[in-house]
């Protein structure tokens, strides 16, 4: 091969292997001052995106950074910390893990080895000590190589409140617990100063909330009421666009209670689960995405969540 052909061949291989490496590019955007939102894409966990499908936060503090969520695996972790690079210069001194899903708490171990403390609501440990090891099964086949190196790694410091009000950096972070949402660690964290609401899972608009097995779409209801108490200026839903109040409630609240009281007169009245899941009008939340893909297992999910209280 001559050395042209040679170089072409390497510089097509170093391009092969960037493309790999920065599929996903993890980018900042300014909410408020100080206060920046990355917004993962709105579909399923694939190997282009690396599991960062959701959005995480940054808080930039005079003394620190604030990260919100560490990202699905190691490497998401890597590219998010490279993300808040370009940001500030600030080291990443605190992570908070809104919740127990995998892209919220996966990249603890890069973080930590970085010097950050990792902190969670202490409702969230048995959830993620039991799902851990599903979250990897789960995400190996779509993430591959991309997945190597992580290693569930649980916080280093729990809360255990129904409300914290953590001082990082001369900055004010409250964190809410009001018994879970999506899962059962499920946080608010509520930064007074800019009026900004980080809601992890209590919120998902543009595209259809998940009830899981280990929801709870009472409690889900409680935490978003106290979300909603706080009467935010934007909102950082777990999933979606930065939002206003008002989309919140239309996109997540309306359709849980319309789905708890339908499915709550189903269990009073007899009703067996497939009709009742056929006879709920979904038809006003068909338009967000992936709605046609959850709906049915979130409302069979919350028949047996009310058949059961």
């Amino acid at each position: 091969m001559t050395i042209p052909l040679v170089r072409s061949a390497l510089l097509l291989a170093i391009g092969l292997i960037t493309t790999l490496s920065h599929a996903v590019e993890v980018r900042f955007a300014p909410v408020a001052p100080g206060v920046y939102a990355f917004v993962g894409e709105k579909g399923g966990r694939t190997y282009e995106n690396e599991g960062l499908n959701a959005n995480f936060g940054l808080v930039v503090t005079p003394a620190g950074a604030l990260l919100v969520d560490s990202g699905a695996s190691y490497l998401g972790a890597k590219q998010i910390h490279e993300a808040v690079k370009k940001v500030t210069s600030q080291p990443v001194k605190w992570v908070i893990n809104t919740g127990g899903q995998d892209h919220r708490w996966l990249g603890n171990g890069y973080f930590l080895a970085q010097g950050a403390e990792v902190i969670a609501h202490a409702s969230g440990r048995a959830d993620m000590l039991a799902r851990g090891g599903d979250h990897m099964n789960n995400l190996r086949p779509e993430l591959k190589e991309k997945l190597d190196g992580t290693v569930p790694t649980l916080p280093s410091r729990w809360l255990n409140g129904s409300q914290e009000t953590l001082n990082l950096g001369g900055t004010m972070v409250e964190v809410k617990h009001m018994g879970g949402a999506h899962t059962p660690g499920d946080v608010v964290l509520w930064l007074p100063g800019p009026r900004v609401a980080f809601s992890g899972d209590i919120v998902y608009v543009d595209r259809m909330l998940g009830v899981l097995p280990v929801s709870h779409t009472g409690r889900w209801l409680q935490s978003f009421e106290a979300l909603q108490a706080l009467q935010p200026a934007r909102i950082v839903p777990g999933h979606g666009e930065v939002c206003d109040l008002a989309t919140a409630q239309a996109h997540t609240r309306d359709y849980l209670v319309a789905l708890r009281a339908h499915m709550k007169k189903a269990v009073d009245d007899g009703a067996e689960i497939s009709g009742a899941i056929k006879a709920f009008d979904a038809q006003p939340w068909m338009g967000l995405l992936n709605a046609a893909q959850l709906h049915p297992g979130n409302a069979s999910r919350t028949y047996l969540e009310l058949e059961r209280e």
